[in-house]
């Protein structure tokens, strides 16, 4: 069929051509934006799952609603390497200067400006990747004292009193913060936990990797009263089967029922490898409907892309030893395996692996369910696995 007129969309964070599944999140999400926007309890939304659910879709999509209601919003992507500071500061620069142009909040908007330029001075020793500008003198006092937990209290106090002078709401919305280090994760706490003290109009909205909730409730013990941790999932077959049939029929094309079933069990359900298998088949497909022979043709394609993309841009960061410990735990199948299993398959001791199972998981390659177990993070990685690394050669 014509691949101009191919509607599948794989990309990392690439809008789907239908988001099925997910209208009662996006709605939680909405509800909670407008509670704060009138000063009325509501907690933020951290969204947590493997790689390959639509966290990212999702984080966006929920940012494309917040904006069409006349919300103030900001998008964060966490690398690893660099601090909560240099990602928070010229974001919170852009979202005061659009409050300073509302006439009820433009004087509380250049105060919160001021109070910036103070953070960014007093911090930019310490974070030395901070590299906003501000053409405004810092006001003494304001955020300015070099403790990041302290200052960033303040400037958000101030940006939240800024909102809510222009009677909207200040979202937040950040991506992988499992990645932010734990004592910018506390700050960042702290600071909403002070707003909603004051029931001033501030939201988080984050999305993470399962980790991720653990390592607020390290950063700070109050985490779980100030946050709701819905877990992404893969979709049920019903929404699975809508996310690839829709598009298509939209296109004038049809599906045979056992062709779709298919594709959702070689997919699993994960948004991510629906569309890498809806590509695939549609560009193999000769005409309508698509047939299972289809799917089983194009279903060859689809690993070898994923395997060339998904999988093999995470593979290429990881040492030997680490390869070597995820094959381990392939060879035990999906998971999660109890640590003493993988050392088990790699004839070592429990504790000599400790190093190396730290490092998987700064990585966001493995995460751990409960104490002693390790699960991977990308969805049939283990599959993945034994075919980079086939046969027995990688023990040794």
């Amino acid at each position: 069929m014509d691949p101009v007129r191919n509607p599948y969309a794989p990309g990392a964070g690439t809008p789907p051509p239908e988001l099925a599944g997910r209208d009662e999140l996006r709605e939680t999400v909405r509800i909670a934006i407008a509670r704060s926007r009138r000063g009325l309890h509501a907690k933020s939304v951290l969204m947590v799952g493997l790689r390959g659910v639509g966290k990212t879709v999702l984080l966006d999509r929920m940012r494309d609603d917040a904006e069409a209601e006349g919300v103030a919003t900001m998008r964060i992507e966490a690398p690893e390497s660099r601090s909560l500071p240099a990602l928070l500061a010229p974001q919170l620069r852009m979202v005061l200067i659009r409050l300073s142009r509302n006439e009820l909040a433009k004087d509380l908007a250049r105060r919160a400006l001021r109070g910036l330029a103070g953070f960014v001075k007093a911090l930019r020793v310490k974070y030395d990747d901070i590299e906003v500008t501000l053409d405004v003198d810092p006001e003494p006092g304001l955020a300015d004292n070099g403790d990041l937990e302290l200052d960033l209290q303040s400037l958000m106090e101030a940006v939240g009193a800024a909102a809510q002078s222009a009677d909207t709401a200040v979202a937040m919305f950040i991506d992988e913060l499992q990645y932010v280090e734990e004592d910018e994760l506390a700050a960042l706490i702290t600071a909403l936990h002070r707003t909603a003290q004051r029931q001033l109009p501030v939201v988080l909205v984050g999305a993470g990797l399962p980790q991720l909730r653990g390592r607020m409730g390290d950063a700070k013990s109050y985490a779980e009263r100030l946050f709701d941790f819905p877990e992404i999932m893969p979709l049920p077959p019903e929404a699975a089967t809508v996310a690839i049939a829709k598009p298509a029929r939209a296109e004038g094309v049809e599906f045979e029922p056992a062709a779709l079933e298919r594709i959702v069990e070689e997919t699993q359900g994960y948004p991510y490898f629906l569309q890498e298998w809806g590509k695939h088949v549609w560009d193999v497909a000769d005409r309508s409907p698509i047939t299972m022979h289809d799917v089983e043709v194009a279903s060859e394609a689809a690993v070898a892309a994923l395997d060339e993309s998904f999988f093999r841009v995470r593979f290429d960061r990881l040492t030997p030893s680490e390869k070597t410990y995820l094959r381990a735990m392939a060879q035990l199948g999906p998971g999660p395996h109890r640590s003493g299993d993988i050392a088990d398959v790699l004839e070592r001791k429990v504790t000599s692996l400790g190093p190396t199972r730290s490092n998987l998981i700064a990585k966001g390659m493995i995460w751990s369910p409960s104490h002693g177990d390790t699960a991977f993070t990308v969805p049939l990685f283990d599959q993945f696995m034994h075919r980079i690394m086939p046969g027995d050669e990688w023990r040794q």
